[in-house]
């Protein structure tokens, strides 16, 4: 009689649990073999793809960005932490976005004339891409997939951290500045990780 309460407990538990379906969110894109190393941009001028897996082995932050922001001043931040942490194995990879605000209007050659002239970016810049949604830049939904809704995008200037190992591993919204303590903490670790 025992037993058969339990069991009947069990199918009862089952069938109030939402589906797995359900409880996951809904995006195109899977978690790859490899991480964020399958996952590529295409390049805002000159030839041949931003791969990730060319910097295997190196921090990656990953952030959305655009020219006419309240954010925008975050690039010299930005250039700032790149020259500074790069010899540790530092890479940041830039990708403009006309998602919020159509903030990010600018063709190919006027985004990397901004960048240059404005705050003397060398870091990897992509081609302008769609960064939220279902029509988002695969990486992108590929990167909800990891951190839920935390890796999503919700204004410019939002950053996604991967690891040596091409694992996500943070995300820090458009607030949290390039010198930021939670930033920098955060990246400590990951440069520290070997």
């Amino acid at each position: 009689m025992l037993i058969r309460a339990i069991a009947a407990a069990a199918i009862m538990a089952m069938s109030l649990a939402p589906a797995a379906s359900q409880a996951q969110p809904k995006v195109a894109a899977t978690a790859p073999a490899g991480g964020a190393y399958a996952f590529s941009f295409p390049p805002l001028m000159g030839e041949g793809d931003i791969a990730l897996r060319q910097y295997a082995g190196k921090v990656v932050l990953v952030v959305n960005t655009a020219s006419q922001c309240g954010f925008t001043r975050q690039y010299a931040g930005l250039e700032a932490l790149y020259r500074a942490r790069a010899r540790e194995g530092l890479v940041i990879v830039g990708v403009p976005s006309n998602d919020f605000g159509g903030q990010e209007p600018g063709s190919a050659k006027e985004i990397a004339r901004f960048c240059q002239m404005n705050y003397g970016v060398t870091f990897p810049i992509a081609e302008k891409s769609v960064v939220t949604g279902r029509n988002a830049a695969p990486f992108y939904r590929w990167a909800r997939t990891q951190l839920g809704e935390a890796a999503v995008p919700q204004w410019n200037f939002h950053k996604l951290l991967i690891g040596r190992d091409g694992r996500l591993v943070a995300a820090f919204p458009s607030g949290v500045a390039p010198d930021s303590a939670a930033l920098d903490a955060a990246l400590d670790r990951a440069l520290a990780q070997r």
